[in-house]
This record gives structure tokens, sequence and C-alpha cells, in this order.
């Protein structure tokens, strides 16, 4: 594999792709994770050969054997990222080279192999360039799922030596339902998401199985999404469960959780601190606790809450909800300074916004 460029891709074509009118069809309504494209890439790493096999092939089940490492060990990592349909009719990615770089962030604290990032771009490039159909026009883009896990066939506590790399690709539409205005959370006191020296930093499939207790929870109390606080104290709030948080002042300032290794570094979090402070705004990276959002919320200083990730982009917290009471921000309903920052980085993601820091990648 060329570590600079990234490996070469054998292309095989797919015998029987989606037909143009029923993916046009599919296109309409995409939802969000439900509708697939042809293809998928794939690169194979084995102690022997390191990485190897750079395939684009038509999107089809694995044949995993009962035994490969990751069903029993959780060897598991994966990304997400978006392609978008630009104004022009061509195709651009939105900052790869921070996803590729977390990937690798990720094989590391869980002992699997660093794929390189040219080999990271690359598969993502030659899937969306093989997909291009796929991606849709207006609100929706296509959401980007490369993930790794170990497929050794073997019974023990150790590193596998085999993994397979996936590119998978989904035509999306809102993250949340109706695409809400603002969203209703539930504070988690039972759960906790991520411990110092644990894997909170990582992208892996094992963080987010252990979020979904307390999702069902907050879905029981009528909430959109659950908000975690931190393992040792219990009382600052860390991130939702599968996204950053940030809070408004009144005086136009923002306040967003420090990464402390227990908080995903989210480079939708990392673009709106960039935007924010842009736009003349200070950003404090600063513990809060529950109690001090609920005061400062309730005494008007905090004017606006929202959450911000690659799926939901920026979504506005509209009221939390907790077993010992909650609290509503603002009107409930959003607020000026998120709006604004949504709609500055969805307008640089499609080109309707200058680029000002070099973010987006144009493929097509």
């Amino acid at each position: 594999m060329n570590a600079e460029h990234g490996p070469s891709f054998t292309r095989r074509a797919h015998p029987a792709p989606v037909a143009p009118n029923v993916r046009a069809t599919m296109l309409e309504d995409p939802g969000f994770g439900r509708v697939f494209t042809d293809h998928m890439a794939t690169i194979r790493w084995t102690e022997e050969r390191g990485w190897c096999d750079a395939e684009i092939r038509a999107r089809e089940p694995f044949l995993l054997d009962p035994a490969a490492a990751v069903l029993h060990y959780a060897q598991e990592i994966f990304e997400g990222l978006k392609a978008y349909r630009l104004s022009d009719g061509g195709v651009a990615l939105f900052r790869p080279e921070q996803n590729a770089r977390r990937f690798r962030a990720s094989a590391e604290r869980l002992a699997m192999p660093a794929l390189p990032e040219a080999a990271f771009l690359k598969s993502i490039e030659q899937l969306v360039h093989a997909d291009a159909e796929w991606v849709p026009g207006g609100d929706g883009s296509l959401y980007l799922r490369p993930f790794m896990f170990a497929a050794e066939p073997f019974l023990g506590v150790r590193p596998a030596a085999e993994y397979l790399y996936v590119v998978i690709a989904s035509p999306v539409g809102a993250y949340f339902k109706g695409g809400k205005k603002a969203v209703t959370v539930w504070l988690s006191d039972d759960y906790t998401r991520a411990a110092p020296g644990g894997t909170g930093a990582a992208k892996c499939g094992g963080n987010y199985a252990a979020s979904l207790v307390a999702q069902a929870e907050a879905i029981k109390h009528g909430c959109d999404q659950v908000v975690f606080l931190d393992a040792a104290e219990r009382k600052w709030v860390e991130e939702l469960g599968g996204m950053n948080v940030f809070l408004v002042y009144d005086d136009g300032s923002l306040k967003t959780p420090p990464l402390s290794g227990t908080i995903l570094p989210g480079v939708t979090r990392d673009a709106i601190i960039t935007l924010a402070k842009a736009d003349g705004r200070t950003v404090r990276e600063e513990r809060f606790t529950f109690d001090q959002w609920k005061a400062e919320a309730q005494s008007g200083r905090v004017r606006e809450s929202f959450a911000c990730g690659t799926a939901a982009v920026v979504t506005p917290i509209g009221e939390i909800k907790a077993a010992n009471g909650g609290f509503v921000v603002g009107n409930g309903g959003g607020g000026e300074v998120a709006e604004a920052l949504r709609a500055k980085l969805v307008g640089i993601q499609r080109g309707d916004v200058p680029d000002a820091h070099g973010w987006v990648r144009r493929i097509l």
C-alpha cells in the first residue's frame, strides 16, 4: 500500500444495481440510516500481509465465522461523515481528514491496526464516485459509515490477527423525525457514558451499546435524547448519547465541556468553536454541573442550549427533564445563535458560504 496516496482499489461491478427509477423513489424520503447505496469499500488487514485486498464491490452480507473476535470481545470502531451535493451539482466532503485522524486514534485505543489516513480518504472518495447518483440534493446528504472489526476466528482475550475495514453509504434526511426545531433531553441519574481511563474519547460500538438503556429511559419519559453526567462525581455535564453540548449566554458567549478523555472530540464541535470565535464570540471549554445549567437557564443567563454532531448538525435543546425536576431553556424553541451557527456551517458544507478555513474537500 502506498502510504502517501492510499491503496489501489479493485472495482468489481455490481451484478444488479438498483434501477434509476427505484432509486429516485427511495431518495424522496430516505429517513435516516434505512436506505443504502449499491456498493461498499473494503480493505483487509492481516499480520502477514498488512493492509491488502482493497476493493469497491457490491454491498452484501459478510461471511463471518461464529468465533470472529468482534462477536466475543467487541474490537470494533467506526466513524460518521457526510458527502454533500453542492449548489452547482458537484459533491464535497466536510473535513474528512479529521475523521481519518480520529479513526486512527480510536484504533490505537482498542489495540487495532491504524489505517493510514490516505487509505481512509481514498476509500471514502472511491465509494462516493461509485455511488454518486445516490447523493441527494436539497437538505439531504450521503451519510458515510467507515468501520473496522476484528475478523479472526478465535476465543481468547488478546488483539486479533485479522481485521476488515469497510465503508458503507446511506442517503439521509433529518436525524430527528419531523425535523424538530428543538429537542427534549433526559438527564440520566443511573447510567454514565464513560469513565476516566476508559474509551470515552474513542468512537467504538461499545460506548453506544452501553448508552442504549439510558436512551430507552429517555424515550420512556417523552424525550428525544439522553444527557450524561461524569462517572466519578455524577454532577458534571459531559455529552448527549451521540452529540456534544453547548450553552449560549446572555452576553453571546458559548460554553462547552472540555475534552478530558471521557468526551468524544466531535468534528462538528470543533467547527462550531472555530466559527463562533471567528464571529467574535468568546468560547469557554469549561466544566459545568447540571445544577449550574438549571440555575443559569432559570435566571435567564443561559439563553440557549444546543447539541451538535455529524448526524444532527446543530440541534437546539428546548427542555431538559430529570427525576428531580427539569427546566426549559429560553423559550423552549431554540435561539438565534444556534440557528446562525447552523446556517453558516451548512452553508459552508454545501458551498453556499465561503470556506475561509479550507474545510470542504470537493471530490466531484
